[in-house]
């Protein structure tokens, strides 16, 4: 799977760097415009996995964008970008197309977790990395099956959702509060919890030959888990 390609429309320069910096850290690639109309252009053009919008743009508004696009079929996955306590503005954007919003300011974690929402139902959408094979197993995450040797291995719907999760961001480690922001769709993550190394250590269980010594889910001591197989 390529790493997922954001689109960033935003005329404030350092907020601009300042999101795409976060994004690419977390492993996406992006791209930047300045104004509305070269937004449009690049969002028309490229290949995105999700547009992230500002509203209040030169040359074109976050709002003309959108409009354009749907109008053109376009369906790219957008994240309006809003004023605080504008609420016409969030009400106006999702009329117009959008897929979700984030007020300004906004916590940088926050973003993360709304842009790896849209990839990952964008992908579901498509079916892209249901079935694949690693480490001696064969997934099948629409299904939420695993096998091995002939024996299925029956996930839940969470379960199927960690692997996909992780898989999706392979080659970085999944935090915690990444976890419980993107999969079990918490709306903050700073609560104290055991649930994800809990879960994670059931899931190990099921998948791992050993799971004292994990080859598909390991631990980043102090920081999180990421996807074992290369």
């Amino acid at each position: 799977m390529h790493a997922p390609r954001i689109l960033i429309v935003e005329d404030e320069a350092p907020l601009a760097r300042g999101l795409a910096d976060a994004l690419r850290y977390q492993g996406y690639e992006c791209e930047t415009a300045a104004d509305g109309k070269a937004g449009f252009e690049a969002a028309r053009k490229g290949k995105f996995d999700v547009l992230l919008l500002d509203v209040m743009l030169p040359e074109m508004s976050g709002f003309e964008v959108i409009r354009r696009l749907r109008a053109e079929g376009n369906r790219l996955p957008t994240i309006l970008l809003t004023a605080k306590g504008a609420e016409a503005d969030r009400v106006k954007g999702l009329d117009l197309g959008a897929d979700d919003y984030v007020p300004k300011p906004f916590a940088l974690a926050e973003v993360i977790a709304r842009v790896g929402a849209q990839v990952r139902r964008a992908r579901l959408d498509r079916g892209d990395g249901e079935t694949f094979e690693a480490c001696g197993l064969v997934f099948d995450l629409g299904r939420l099956l695993a096998r091995r040797e002939g024996e299925d291995i029956p996930l839940t719907p969470r379960e199927g959702q960690i692997v996909r999760h992780l898989r999706m961001r392979k080659g970085n480690v999944v935090t915690r509060d990444e976890f419980l922001l993107e999969v079990w769709e918490y709306k903050c993550a700073t609560v104290e919890t055991r649930t994800v190394d809990n879960t994670l250590a059931a899931l190990r269980k099921k998948i791992e030959k050993d799971p004292a010594n994990p080859e598909l889910i390991l631990t980043v001591r102090g920081r999180g888990y990421r996807w074992g197989p290369e």
